[in-house]
């Protein structure tokens, strides 16, 4: 993280495409990290980081879902658009906090 980058949110979770990680938001940047977890002695290890969009790159947030409850994140890469579902456990919180975060965002 960076110097003046502050944590506003974590959580386990799971990508539809990506699999098991942890979303983080901060004041700059969302960030998911995949994770590897042992059972037998409930360890889980942080893994690689395969997205990272500063909080201006991304396009649109909603929620999703009535049962299986997903957060929607559309965000700009290189290559254009790229969308991203999280199965997180409070999508309307994470939606609110993720506009919040953009809103309040200065590069």
């Amino acid at each position: 993280m960076e110097p003046n980058e502050k944590k506003i949110m974590q959580e386990d979770c799971s990508e539809d495409t990506l699999g098991i990680g942890i979303l983080t938001l901060t004041n700059m940047r969302i960030a998911f990290d995949k994770t590897e977890g042992r059972i037998m002695d409930f360890s889980k290890k942080f893994g690689e980081t395969v997205i990272e969009a500063k909080l201006k790159d991304i396009v649109e947030v909603s929620k999703e879902g009535r049962f299986i409850k997903k957060l929607r994140i559309k965000v700009k890469t290189n290559e254009g658009e790229k969308t991203y579902k999280f199965g997180v456990f409070s999508n309307g919180k994470w939606e609110k906090t993720v506009q919040e975060a953009i809103s309040n965002y200065k590069d």
